[in-house]
């Protein structure tokens, strides 16, 4: 496909979508010539554009280098809008799985304690860690489900499931308060109830790694990461819950526009003006999604300990285990920023598929990173590697805060299966030292570090353009794919 929209460079890093058709401000991708090229086939500018059309946007639509065409807007995609000029919120700027996210810990383990266990942990968290499309496990008391909804993570700590220490590491601390769980629906509620715990199945993971180079030594100590370590990285969201209240919010969506006079140029964008009972009562739920997504990880992140301290045949106490940091890669965030030189302003920030990567001094930090920036946890992909990466000041003057999330699909998955098989991907893996357990050849295929965009590439991007720089770079040893 090739994107008719206008791109005009400005540096080698960023790009311009210059208004043109129904756009209001402009776009501004960042990448470099190699990845431009990437993204011009796919029709990323396009609905860059399209999401300019939008009103009440401040500042530009900002792509991240990993964009790839999402529903509505693309995936890597930032846009801030602001309630005092007819600002809007847009489900289709969120995702379908609401608070998609990753949580890191640094485990510790010995290198080779890892290594010479490596089969017997990757089927100790095919056991204990519930993938793919199937429910969750039952061995854990969670029958309000009000309770997640409402308190997120901070419902299971008070379960003994994480400590306080783990909220203060968990963005929001690990529960938005403006959630409330009646605008959950039936349906939402029937789909998410099986669900907690478990990873889901596409690009969700759960992977032990080991930590193979550090960029910044006062940071990587800051975070509590050494060269060398082992860390844990789970990736998962809301699951059908999230899905769900995206899904029904579109229809209310789409009338809302329309009593607004919001002409759509894509109705994908369906959206509701901001603080009209439609938007209010979506971001309500939003918010309830997000509660689910981080009480989802934190319980993950338990059985995947836990599994592992069967494995190494020890128990799950002696397995010293610190989060590192919690992040939400979809989401809609009421924050203050600069939106003109001098000019601060609370505004509705949309991250989807898009990580927040605030600098020293934001005051959401937790306390022990607040002098030194955000941990932003960049996944790459299952057979090369991930990063963890600090928030930068450029990232507060130019993406309001925010970074990348990960490396970005460059196959369909429709693609990747025409180029691979599910053993090819498996022998390719296992001549790396990689053990691999998933729930489905589907899932191998799809997943295949091919179908991926080279997140070296897209790290490089973000790093030189000032939004965050390398802290250190992990490579996988245990991958268990949804």
């Amino acid at each position: 496909m090739k994107d008719p929209f206008r791109i005009e460079p400005i540096d080698e890093l960023r790009w311009r979508v210059p208004i043109q058709q129904k756009m209001t401000v402009e776009g501004m991708i960042y990448a470099d010539a190699t990845l431009m090229k990437d993204i011009v086939r796919d029709g990323g500018a396009g609905q860059v554009a399209n999401v300019a059309s939008l009103p009440g946007i401040v500042g530009r639509v900002l792509a991240m280098p990993d964009i790839h065409r999402g529903y509505g807007f693309p995936i890597g995609g930032v846009a801030a809008f602001d309630p005092d000029n007819g600002g809007v919120v847009s489900p289709g700027g969120i995702g379908f799985d609401i608070n998609c996210g990753v949580r890191l810990h640094a485990l510790g383990i010995d290198y080779e304690q890892i290594e010479a266990n490596k089969g017997a942990i990757a089927d100790a968290l095919q056991r204990g860690v519930p993938a793919g499309m199937g429910v969750a496990r039952r061995d854990v008391r969670l029958d309000d489900l009000d309770a997640i909804l409402a308190g997120g993570a901070r419902t299971l700590a008070e379960l003994g499931i994480g400590t306080e220490e783990d909220l203060e590491l968990i963005e929001d601390g690990g529960a938005l308060e403006s959630a409330d769980p009646d605008r959950v629906g039936r349906r939402a509620r029937e789909r998410g109830e099986d669900q907690i715990g478990s990873l889901g199945s596409g690009n969700h993971f759960l992977e032990i790694d080991r930590i193979v180079e550090v960029y910044d030594r006062d940071a990587a100590e800051c975070f509590g990461l050494r060269e060398g370590g082992i860390t844990m990285l789970v990736h998962s969201g809301s699951r059908g819950l999230g899905h769900q209240v995206c899904e029904e919010s579109t229809p209310a969506m789409l009338r809302a526009a329309k009593k607004a006079g919001i002409e759509l140029v894509d109705r994908q964008l369906a959206c509701a003006p901001i603080g009209t009972a439609e938007a209010e009562a979506y971001l309500a739920a939003m918010a309830a999604a997000a509660n689910f997504a981080y009480a989802n990880r934190a319980l993950l992140a338990h059985r995947a300990i836990e599994a592992i301290a069967e494995a190494l045949g020890t128990r799950r106490k002696f397995i010293d285990a610190p989060l590192v940091y919690d992040v939400c890669h979809n989401i809609a965030k009421w924050e203050e920023h600069e939106i003109s030189p001098g000019t601060r302003k609370r505004v509705l920030v949309h991250r989807k598929g898009a990580t927040r990567s605030f600098a020293p001094g934001r005051e959401e930090l937790p306390e022990r990173y607040r002098a030194m920036g955000q941990p932003v946890i960049i996944p790459g992909d299952m057979g090369r590697y991930s990063y963890v990466l600090c928030g930068m000041q450029g990232a507060m003057l130019e993406t309001f805060g925010s970074a990348c999330h990960g490396a970005g699909r460059l196959l369909s998955r429709a693609e990747a299966k025409n180029r691979a098989t599910g053993s090819s991907v498996v022998k390719a893996l296992n001549a790396k030292g990689i053990a691999l357990r998933a729930s489905s050849v589907n899932a191998v295929v799809e997943e295949m570090p091919e179908a991926y965009k080279d997140v070296a590439e897209v790290v490089s991007v973000v790093e030189r353009a000032g939004i965050a720089r390398r802290v250190a770079k992990l490579e996988p040893m245990i991958v268990v794919k949804g």
